[in-house]
C-alpha cells in the first residue's frame, strides 16, 4: 500500500498544473514544496529504482501474483522516471558531477522524458490507486 501511496503523492507534485485547475488554493502549498522538490525527486527516484530492483529479485512471483509483480513493476518504473524529473537538478549536481558522458546520456533521458511529464503523472495517479486496490484485493504488504 506505501506504494501506491508514494506514487500518488509524486505524482501530484510532478502534475501540478492538474491540481491548480482543481484547486487554485494549492498554489501556496506547492511554493512551499519547491524547495525541496529536488531532495523529494531524489528520494522516490531511487524508491522507484529500488521497486525495479524488488520486482525482478521477485520474478517468482509471476506465477503466483502476476497482476502484482506488474503492478509493482509498472508503478515502480514510473516513480523512479519522474522522481527523476523532479529531482533532475540535484541528481546532477551529486550523483553525475564527475563523468561528463553520464551528464550527457542523464540529459537525453530527461529530454525524453520531459515532454511526457504530464502523461506520466496522471498514469502515476491511476497506477497509484490501482496499487492501494490492488494491496487490499491481494492482501500484499
Amino acid at each position: 500500500m506505501i506504494w501506491g501511496i508514494t506514487l500518488i503523492l509524486l505524482s501530484i507534485l510532478a502534475v501540478p498544473s492538474l491540481i491548480l485547475s482543481k484547486k487554485p488554493d494549492a498554489k501556496d502549498l506547492l511554493a512551499k514544496i519547491e524547495p525541496y522538490q529536488g531532495w523529494i525527486g531524489l528520494v522516490f527516484c531511487l524508491w522507484g529504482i529500488w521497486g525495479i530492483i524488488s520486482a525482478v529479485l521477485n520474478l517468482g512471483w509471476l506465477t503466483s501474483a502476476p497482476i502484482w509483480w506488474t503492478t509493482l513493476f509498472v508503478g515502480s518504473a514510473i516513480q523512479a522516471a519522474l522522481g527523476f524529473m523532479l529531482g533532475y537538478g540535484l541528481i546532477n549536481k551529486l550523483l553525475l558531477s564527475g563523468s561528463q558522458e553520464a551528464k550527457n546520456k542523464a540529459e537525453q533521458l530527461r529530454a525524453k522524458i520531459a515532454p511526457k511529464q504530464g502523461k506520466l503523472g496522471v498514469l502515476g495517479l491511476v497506477v497509484g490507486i490501482w496499487m492501494i486496490v490492488a494491496s487490499i484485493l491481494f492482501a500484499v504488504v
